[in-house]
């Protein structure tokens, strides 16, 4: 009976052999990440890169992206709600005190006002109100909040993702945060019935770029 003797490969071939293997994995999850990146990233480019020179944005884009921060908020029931919760859907994001002044009452009547004008595509927007102190929240206001998320967070701790306006305070904006949990926007101050039209085209074209991408619901 005949034995054939089999060398062993050299341990450095065996060692190169294993690094190109390491380095075509790493290629092929690459490959897969940017082939399921790729709508959102088409989108993104068609809204900021791809557009006519006429059409200028009336809210201020976010460059770069804050991404929503890992924080606890209260519920209105008291119930703890992390933020995270928040992803999935486009945010119209608007803050101010529990007492609601003027102002808060203003923003919060356009909040509403801009997701109704989007008709259909309104069921992509969640309408989010941050409450930044332990104020009693009016009861005029419950009706105008019904289908709205009511959150108690501090002002210390949002000022760390959303920022306003120099010369300007934090409630005197409303706010866009995309789907994936990234504050990208901001309206200008105090907006009023005429620019909030505006505010409305700036929202219909996100929806537009980001249809093939964002269906409604989380």
């Amino acid at each position: 009976m005949g034995l054939t003797v089999h060398s062993l490969p050299a341990p450095e071939q065996s060692m190169a052999d294993d690094a190109a293997r390491v380095i075509q994995g790493r290629w092929r999850l690459a490959l897969l990440m940017l082939v399921c990146a790729a709508p959102v990233i088409a989108s993104y480019f068609t809204y900021y890169v791809v557009r006519p020179d006429a059409r200028r944005n009336f809210g201020e884009l976010i460059q770069p992206q804050r991404p929503l921060p890992e924080l606890t908020a209260a519920a209105p029931d008291g119930q703890s709600v992390a933020l995270s919760t928040l992803k999935g859907q486009w945010l119209l994001v608007s803050v101010g005190s529990g007492a609601c002044g003027p102002v808060c009452e203003q923003q919060l009547y356009l909040q509403r006002q801009l997701r109704e004008s989007l008709g259909k595509e309104k069921e992509r927007v969640d309408r989010v109100w941050f409450v930044t102190d332990a104020q009693a929240l009016p009861a005029a206001l419950q009706e105008g909040l019904k289908g709205a998320t009511v959150l108690r967070v501090p002002q210390a701790q949002l000022v760390q993702w959303l920022e306003p306006e120099a010369g300007h305070a934090l409630p005197e904006h409303l706010y866009v945060v995309d789907p994936m949990g990234n504050w990208m926007m901001r309206f200008p101050a105090q907006l009023d019935l005429a620019s909030a039209a505006k505010a409305k085209r700036d929202l219909e074209r996100l929806l537009r770029a980001s249809a093939s991408w964002d269906p409604a619901g989380r």
